[in-house]
């Protein structure tokens, strides 16, 4: 497992020699939200709990939770391979972002994370 799952919310998993501890943060938001745990158990937990308590805090505030990959991005990428990546999309009918998205999922197919 490279990644922890819960409630949408998708967390790392890291390690430090020096702590003789495991911790991550959720990834795909801009706020910080970490844990750690001695053990896979325990960071499991404590992401878990990290994740609940976050929405709990949203829930109190009246602030909406933010949404991890909402499924839209900014790429920048140089002029050229644009103009190239328009015309191809351009001549197989289709638009710019199906382009993009199937050029992604091609990958991600490809080499699964």
């Amino acid at each position: 497992m490279k990644y922890l799952e819960y409630k949408g919310y998708t967390g790392s998993i890291e390690y430090s020699p020096q702590d003789s501890l495991l911790y991550g943060k959720v990834l795909g938001v801009k706020g910080l939200i970490s844990y750690e745990g001695e053990t896979g158990k325990h960071l499991e937990e404590d992401f878990k709990e990290a994740v609940d308590t976050y929405l709990a805090h949203c829930k109190e505030t009246g602030i909406s939770p933010e949404k991890p990959f909402k499924g839209s991005f900014n790429v920048r990428i140089p002029a050229k391979l644009h103009q190239k990546a328009a015309l191809l999309a351009m001549e197989a009918k289709t638009s710019l972002n199906n382009f993009v998205a199937e050029a992604i999922r091609y990958r991600v197919e490809k080499d699964p994370a």
